[in-house]
């Protein structure tokens, strides 16, 4: 995708006009020799952020890096109250769930801010699961434990009774 942009005092103007859209408008104006109030233009997309990262703003700001004027977007670390903020966020949604007791050994691994198992899952076995016979974490034995085999029909699974009950 072909972008330029409108320097004015030095600075862009307004925003990226598309290739066509720009020889159109300006058709006396050679796109490899442009004058000084035209500058080519790359787009950056909006960056993925760490799991602690916020953005400084919902818009980038247009800078000229090696001479050509770019999407910049500015990432801020979240300060130490809002690492804190969101990690009680996804505790608190975790510990909010239906039969959530039966998760109680699992914690919060701050690298990810993710809940984890004290014992990792084991491989998926999709013969079992084409048998309908999942592998869930049992709270009570504080492991992964095999479900019995899922019946037809509207079932949802009772983490306590360790069956399947009827909708």
């Amino acid at each position: 995708m072909e972008l330029f942009i409108r320097i004015k005092d030095g600075q862009p103007f307004e925003h990226p006009i598309f290739g066509d859209n720009f020889c159109q408008a300006f058709p006396s104006i050679d796109v490899n020799n442009l004058p000084p109030e035209f500058a080519k233009f790359k787009r950056l997309e909006v960056p993925v952020l760490g799991v602690y990262e916020l953005m400084a703003s919902e818009q980038s700001t247009y800078e000229k890096i090696n001479d050509v004027w770019t999407d910049v977007w500015h990432i801020r670390n979240m300060t130490t109250e809002e690492k804190t903020a969101k990690q009680q966020a996804v505790i608190t949604k975790f510990n909010d769930r239906e039969y959530a007791s039966n998760w109680s050994a699992w914690t919060l691994d701050e690298a990810t801010c993710t809940m984890i198992p004290p014992i990792p899952r084991p491989a998926v076995d999709q013969i079992k699961i084409d048998a309908s016979i999942y592998t869930y974490w049992c709270g009570a034995d504080n492991n992964w434990k095999e479900t019995p085999v899922r019946p037809e029909g509207e079932y949802k699974f009772d983490y306590f009774a360790w069956d399947w009950i009827a909708r």
